[in-house]
């Protein structure tokens, strides 16, 4: 007998089946939708009554530190080796440039005369002709009279030097030919040896210098009063220990006694006086004191105190271009040759001398000594005692 049957009794459950749960049990069991307002306020949790507080600023993030050293950090300090060899290449391009400028700006003249017949055939080393022209061309009347260079018109020498430099040991020999020694002058006869630059420039002078001492030239160079001046002007004046006080007559160029610094008018006015009571011996004095200034100009130059004075070096390289006047196939190393020959004049590593003369006017030269001392230079031998002169 069952109870209930289908009116209200309660059946139990087929076998692996859950029973049913109440309605209570199934509202406690719902899950919210997903998306919806229920949901999202489902997974917050509950506000708080309370304010939090704001964060404090925070620094900002410290690099990291470098590596001590390479690292592959892409900057990296400049060695000392580096700095060096940029400034020797700037210091290099700079010579390079001076160097370029100086052979393309000074003066050239075709000088050397072609081969002609009797020239004296090359000897041993090498000969240089120094030329000092009186020649007044580019300077107006204002710079003439502080000068002191008179108005007479033409170009004539007032300076003759003949440089030997030798290929052996033996000393160089700087030889002053008085300008007023009597030679023969092709085409024109006897006359003083200045002369011959006035008939027919530098390859007339050039070939009656060949002719009276038997010796080649090589190379020829030229100043000017104007350049000379300007030269001595541009190193600062050139430091000379005058003896006696010494007065031109003729010029009214006065230079006191002792130990001073000839600025250019001063300088021209040294190596051109021979009418004063300091120069007895008119142009073999003159010839004289010319050497005895080129040395003192020379070790002007070459000294540290003006090569490394760029107020000095700037304006002397201005100043050679126009004041030098060289053969047109003499290059600036020729010149750099002399002047590296010429450094010891003052200290004696240069032979000084006058062509040996009969007289105090030195129109003739002695024949047996002159000729003595031009066999020397031509075969790079000591010039004899006897023939050297002051």
């Amino acid at each position: 007998m069952t109870y209930g049957g289908h009116q209200g009794g309660h059946r139990p459950p087929p076998p692996g089946r859950r029973p049913p749960r109440g309605p209570r049990q199934q509202q406690a069991q719902m899950m919210p939708i997903p998306g919806s307002n229920r949901a999202r306020q489902a997974g917050r949790p509950p506000q708080q009554s309370t304010r939090v507080a704001p964060r404090p600023p925070q620094p900002p993030p410290s690099r990291p530190p470098r590596p001590a050293s390479g690292g592959g950090s892409r900057r990296r300090r400049v060695s000392f080796p580096k700095v060096l060899l940029c400034l020797v290449l700037a210091f290099v391009l700079f010579l390079g440039a001076v160097w370029l400028y100086l052979e393309f700006s000074i003066n050239r003249t075709d000088a050397l005369p072609d081969d002609y017949e009797g020239r004296p055939p090359a000897g041993e080393g090498t000969n240089w002709l120094l030329v000092g022209s009186d020649s007044r061309e580019g300077l107006d009347e204002e710079q003439m009279a502080k000068l002191s260079t008179g108005d007479a018109s033409g170009k004539r020498t007032d300076t003759i030097m003949l440089v030997h430099i030798p290929d052996n040991d033996t000393k160089p020999t700087l030889l002053s030919l008085p300008r007023d020694s009597r030679v023969e002058i092709p085409g024109y006869g006897v006359n003083k040896i200045n002369a011959a630059f006035a008939f027919g420039g530098p390859p007339l002078l050039i070939q009656t210098v060949e002719l009276a001492t038997g010796l080649r030239i090589d190379h020829y160079a030229e100043i000017g009063f104007g350049g000379f001046a300007q030269v001595v002007d541009a190193i600062g004046g050139v430091e000379m220990d005058i003896p006696q006080e010494m007065r031109d007559t003729k010029t009214g160029v006065v230079i006191p006694a002792g130990k001073q610094t000839l600025d250019g008018a001063q300088a021209l006015g040294f190596v051109r006086m021979r009418y004063s009571s300091a120069t007895p011996r008119s142009d073999l004095d003159r010839v004289a004191n010319q050497r005895k200034f080129i040395g003192a100009l020379a070790n002007e130059i070459a000294s540290p105190a003006t090569l490394l004075n760029p107020f000095d070096v700037f304006p002397l390289l201005g100043a050679v271009p126009d004041a030098l006047t060289l053969d047109t196939d003499d290059h600036l190393h020729n010149l750099v040759g002399l002047a590296w020959a010429m450094r010891g004049i003052s200290s004696g590593g240069v032979i000084t001398t006058t062509v040996p003369v009969t007289s105090a006017s030195a129109e003739s030269w002695d024949p047996a000594k002159s000729e003595a001392l031009f066999e020397a230079l031509r075969t790079d031998s000591p010039v004899p005692e006897d023939a050297l002169m002051e």
